[in-house]
């Protein structure tokens, strides 16, 4: 089996709002071989970016464009393609934008290994440990009280285990995150978790030691991103500072990155995106590290369903998870890129795919309906 074709594909919604929500577009990654299976990824990253970055023609030996690098390539051939990408696309890769066009090949090449093989792709990875995951409810958080109260009322539907609320208007001034907060632990309840995502706005060590203190009569399970991902020093103090869970990850690739926020760092929680990691192969081996420290992990998955089924493939396959982030952002990407798009059921539950690869199919409709370029 040979790779024919690998393109990236501009999913975009009629209209985006400059707000921390990645499922209004996506570079939908279609990687094609010559026995008729095809397997999709996506990246989490500027679609025309990524465009660029898989069609570019080469430049010279270590600036090369990604198709060029993979057609006529084996696509079971994953680790060494992840190895191929990376070096030839060394001058303007290594992190960031090239790492985050690798990450949707990669997913694409999982799934097609899944549907040679005919089993779900998290059997490739080992076996799997769960058949279904508690779900948490992932939003971005309202300005008001009753906006609070009518969102977290919106969602009875699943009976979520837990609802994170981040980006939108967190972040304003310590005073108002505080009663932001307070807001949504009394509607949300004392019997479920809540998360909070302060979206990298906090600047320094000492802001976030004390309003992570001033949040501890909230039982908050986790704090996420507090700081931007190269703030190690600042994530180094709170995680030594606070008992309350510090998370990150979302926003780095490679096991390098991953390496520090883990063992320098000491963060409780890992959330690496595989849209932006370094795919699944990345993702797997950040699993096995978080293992060994007896940490935990869960994927990031602000997006659309297709990264949603790439989260399951790997929740089941490892044993260091408690939670899928089940975006709720009422876009219809989110929601429709996918037909029979994941739902949790009256307990919050999600099923983990039992088809072939990473087991959803495309709405061509919807593809065309939303397709830029």
């Amino acid at each position: 089996m040979k790779i024919t074709d690998v393109e990236a594909i501009v999913v975009r919604q009629d209209e985006i709002s400059l707000i921390g929500d990645g499922s209004q577009d996506t570079a939908l990654i279609r990687v094609t071989t010559d026995e008729g299976i095809v397997g999709y990824g996506e990246i989490d990253s500027a679609p025309e970016v990524m465009k660029a970055i898989i069609e570019a023609p080469s430049s010279h030996e270590v600036c090369r464009g990604i198709k060029e690098l993979l057609v006529g390539e084996d696509p079971l051939r994953i680790e060494y393609l992840w190895q191929k990408m990376y070096k030839y696309t060394y001058y303007y890769g290594r992190r960031s934008a090239g790492i985050h066009a690798m990450s949707g090949v990669d997913m694409a090449l999982w799934d097609i290994a899944g549907k040679y093989y005919k089993v779900p792709t998290y059997r490739l990875l080992g076996g799997g440990f769960r058949t279904e995951i508690p779900a948490y409810c992932s939003v971005l958080m309202p300005g008001t009280e009753d906006e609070i109260r009518r969102l977290v009322e919106s969602k009875a539907y699943a009976n979520f285990r837990g609802f994170k609320f981040g980006w939108g208007a967190l972040g304003e001034s310590p005073k108002k995150d505080i009663q932001l907060v307070e807001w949504a632990r009394k509607y949300v309840g004392d019997e479920k978790d809540l998360m909070i995502d302060i979206a990298m706005r906090w600047r320094d060590a000492k802001t976030g030691i004390k309003m992570v203190h001033a949040l501890e009569d909230y039982n908050l399970k986790w704090l996420e991103e507090p700081f931007t991902p190269d703030n190690i020093e600042a994530y180094k103090r709170l995680c030594g500072e606070v008992d309350t869970w510090i998370s990150a990850g979302e926003e780095v690739g490679t096991l390098q990155e991953f390496d520090t926020l883990i063992n320098y760092c000491g963060i409780d929680l890992v959330q690496p995106d595989m849209s932006r990691c370094g795919g699944l192969t990345v993702a797997k081996k950040v699993a096995d590290m978080v293992s060994l420290r007896s940490k935990t992990l869960i994927p990031h998955a602000f997006k659309t369903g297709v990264l949603m089924g790439a989260s399951l493939q790997l929740i089941a396959a490892i044993d260091c998870t408690i939670y899928l982030e089940y975006v709720e952002q009422d876009t219809v990407l989110s929601k429709h890129l996918i037909k029979d798009h994941f739902r949790p059921d009256a307990d919050g539950i999600v099923q983990i795919p039992q088809k072939p690869g990473f087991g959803f199919e495309i709405d061509e409709d919807v593809l065309a309906r939303y397709r830029r370029s």
